[in-house]
């Protein structure tokens, strides 16, 4: 080789960001978790502004308000003696959410000094975790749950189950199903995304604080 001659370059791997790719179930739009605009509106949802939850035989409604401001920031729903924490984020028009802020909860969990587990679920990518949590007598332990999350038009659905549906294949069908139920209503306004879809008391409930008991 003379000193004229040229040596190719080594390949350099390319610089890789957050996958922000969305990620979804291929059936969601027919299946949900719906967007507004996909709802059928003979249904008689339980309307709480961002949300909208059908209601069920044994469906329990729970409102979580943030100390401080009042906010209602989730919506619980207690359903085939299990849980589901549901709560809706803006998100840009062509690019998803969930990727990462899946490795975020992820990450904060195992600082937590938690356990986390990324699988292949129903809808898609979903972290099975143990999160530290003190127990009714004062100990110290792990409380399993499942992360789980639905990129949709402009906008990302979390939901957090945990009880019996963690381990019992009926009990999990149900909570699924219900999750598949929720309607998002972004709306039209501009909002950062990440931004929590604002969530309000429904009026049948107003008298009542901020719980509701679903039928």
């Amino acid at each position: 080789m003379t000193d004229n001659e040229l040596v190719p370059d080594e390949p350099q791997p390319e610089a890789t960001g957050p996958d922000d790719s969305k990620s979804a179930p291929e059936d969601r739009a027919a299946e949900g978790p719906f967007d507004a605009t996909e709802a059928n509106p003979a249904r008689p949802y339980v309307d709480l502004g961002g949300l909208k939850i059908l209601p069920r035989e044994g469906l329990h409604l729970r409102l979580e308000v943030e100390e401080g401001t009042n906010r209602v920031v989730a919506v619980g729903l207690d359903y085939a003696k299990s849980t589901l924490q549901v709560q809706a984020f803006a998100a840009p028009r062509s690019t998803g959410l969930w990727h990462e802020i899946r490795e975020q909860i992820e990450d904060q969990i195992l600082k937590q000094g938690g356990k986390a587990t990324v699988q292949n679920g129903v809808f898609g990518p979903e972290l099975i975790a143990g999160v530290p949590a003190t127990a009714p007598d004062g100990t110290q332990g792990l409380r399993i749950a499942r992360f789980v999350g639905v990129d949709g038009p402009r906008w990302l659905l979390r939901g957090v189950i945990a009880g019996e549906a963690m381990t019992n294949p009926t009990a999990q069908a149900a909570v699924e199903e219900l999750f598949r139920s929720v309607v998002v209503v972004r709306g039209t306004s501009p909002m950062p995304p990440r931004d929590l879809i604002p969530l309000t008391i429904p009026k049948t409930a107003a008298s009542g604080g901020a719980q509701a008991a679903g039928a």
